[in-house]
């Protein structure tokens, strides 16, 4: 594959787009709210067999089915937040990443259910291949059409996709920048400073946290629903908890607390995340493609380990934010 191979980096491009709508609802939680959220994908995870279970076996309109999804995701974040939201720092983020993978494993036993290990395609039971996503690429063919005359070969559902889940990040942008700049989040941000102070001045802090965590469970079902309709097919280990671990690279690169900053950083880590297949120089060239796949991994890691030396509060980010 050519390094200008258009088709692929407008791929690149979708899946980055679909990283920035999952790391804008943890930028909520962790950059305003400062609630340590391992968790996050759990909820992608519920919002994407939602969609799959709903449309595929029951025949459910898919943008109600949608819905229902986020809805069901934020049910999820509020039955997760209660108990654990009074754990302080890392024990919330312990006790969140281990509420995610008890979901992904019940999706990985729960054969009947969620179709076991083969994911969505499995879910109307053997010998039966599950479909959701008629709906999605009518809707996607509207879309290429028309662009057709004007891009030619790259009017491709790629493109569309790419067009919708640009559309998503904005609106989620727009909401919560006006959501951020209200008096709601104001308190928040002052929760996050000092909880005892805010609590004095008469703040319900346990209620300002539930809330955050309720809506960036929300924005976390909507990057699910983005994911799976952009896969065609999943799986459970399509939501392993490294892609939480994703989302917090791509808020810490672009900067806490900065919402228009995170599709910079999507965009970024998904680049570098993509380009290492083209590492085909000494000495990457001695690695078989597979092993080639790690190296995204370590080159991550110490992009992460150079700002957190050099630029801690990221690209976009102010000092500021870091001390509070």
């Amino acid at each position: 594959m050519s390094f200008l191979n258009l088709e692929f980096w407008i791929f690149v491009l979708v899946i980055a787009g679909i990283y920035a709508v999952f790391a804008l609802g943890l930028q909520l939680q962790f950059g305003y709210g400062g609630l340590l959220n391992f968790g996050q994908v759990g909820f992608a995870l519920i919002a994407a067999y939602t969609v799959g279970i709903l449309v595929a076996r029951h025949g459910v309109d898919l943008w109600l089915a949608s819905l229902v999804a986020v809805v069901l995701a934020m049910a999820a974040g509020m039955i997760a937040a209660v108990p654990t939201l009074r754990l302080r720092a890392f024990y919330l983020g312990i006790a969140t990443i281990a509420l995610s993978e008890i979901m992904r494993y019940l999706a990985v036993n729960l054969q009947g259910f969620a179709g076991g290990p083969q994911g969505s395609p499995n879910l109307l039971g053997p010998g039966f291949a599950a479909i959701y996503t008629k709906q999605w690429f009518a809707l996607l063919d509207s879309i290429r059409q028309p662009l057709e005359p004007i891009l030619g070969e790259l009017a491709t559902r790629d493109t569309a996709t790419l067009l919708i889940v640009w559309s998503v990040v904005i609106v989620v942008m727009v909401l919560l920048s006006i959501l951020v700049r209200s008096p709601w989040g104001r308190a928040l941000k002052a929760i996050r400073e000092d909880e005892d102070a805010a609590a004095a001045m008469g703040k319900n802090v346990f209620s300002f946290r539930l809330q955050t965590f309720i809506i960036g469970s929300a924005i976390g079902g909507v990057a699910g629903i983005l994911l799976a309709l952009q896969l065609a097919a999943f799986v459970p280990n399509d939501f392993e908890p490294i892609l939480t671990f994703y989302g917090y690279v791509i808020v810490i690169m672009a900067g806490t607390a900065r919402i228009g900053a995170v599709p910079l950083g999507a965009i970024i880590f998904a680049v570098i995340f993509a380009g290492t297949r083209f590492f085909t120089f000494f000495p990457f060239d001695q690695l078989a493609a597979g092993e080639r796949a790690y190296v995204r991994l370590i080159i991550i890691g110490v992009i992460l380990i150079l700002f957190m030396r050099f630029r801690p509060q990221g690209m976009l980010g102010r000092k500021e934010e870091l001390v509070l």
